[in-house]
């Protein structure tokens, strides 16, 4: 009988051994998977964390490259302003003394005109003593890429009564006649001034013309001289500021 119970004592001893090695081997196995995942998260953070600064070095990289190109962008805007002022100063200092060599020498190498043209501001002119009709002249003028004299500022009206012009067509056209002359400064502020199509002038139209101090209005059929204007070119500063003598004589 006391065998049987050391036996069974003994049974159950050994039955709680294993069960606490079995609770012990879950709870190791447990313990190991959590200390790997442990173990990989941390690997996981660490590596996060070394490729969030990664990137923050980029971002800040990428920033400091934004704004160097920002501030070369606005370094090259104020140098081309720079540029474009000087340019532009540069011109109207050769503008201002091809005029004044002009003065001296009309067929001056940096007059902006053609040869035979007149120099005036902004504009070339040159006299046809040669007698058409208001449409014929309108067409010369055209093939020069030029058109029929208009003076539409006190400037031009003073340059053009230096010239005391005799029977020259102008830029003028109207489709009432006029029976009275008017004086070549009251033109200025005139709503004739060519503006439309010549193509439509017809003989009901009457066409004016300068003579000496007055504008006169007549047929554009009848025949007369004319004046023709147009827009001058640049002044070449090299021909200008380049050309000098410093003994004051010009080339």
């Amino acid at each position: 009988m006391s065998e049987e119970v050391m036996y069974a004592d003994l049974k159950f001893q050994d039955s709680s051994k294993g069960e606490n090695i079995h609770e012990f081997d879950t709870v190791g196995i447990k313990g190991i998977k959590i200390f790997y995942h442990f173990f990989f998260l941390s690997g996981v953070y660490t590596t996060l964390k070394i490729e969030m600064g990664k990137l923050n070095k980029l971002q800040n990289f990428k920033e400091e490259l934004q704004r160097n190109v920002s501030l070369q962008l606005i370094h090259n805007m104020n140098s081309s302003k720079m540029i474009r002022d000087l340019s532009i100063t540069l011109q109207e200092i050769a503008t201002k003394l091809c005029h004044e060599l002009y003065k001296r020498e009309p067929e001056h190498k940096c007059k902006p005109c053609p040869e035979t043209w007149m120099w005036h501001e902004e504009n070339c002119y040159i006299l046809i003593d040669n007698y058409e009709t208001w449409q014929e002249s309108v067409m010369f003028c055209s093939a020069q890429n030029a058109s029929l004299l208009t003076i539409k500022n006190k400037s031009v009206l003073e340059f053009i009564k230096s010239k005391r012009l005799r029977k020259y067509w102008l830029g003028l056209l109207t489709r009432k006649y006029q029976k009275n002359y008017q004086r070549l400064d009251e033109t200025i502020f005139s709503s004739d001034w060519l503006l439309r199509n010549t193509n439509d002038v017809n003989d009901r139209m009457h066409c004016g013309y300068v003579d000496s101090m007055y504008v006169y209005y007549t047929d554009c059929t009848s025949t007369m001289n004319f004046m023709c204007e147009k827009l001058a070119n640049p002044v070449k500063i090299e021909s200008t500021l380049m050309n000098e003598i410093p003994d004051g004589k010009y080339s």
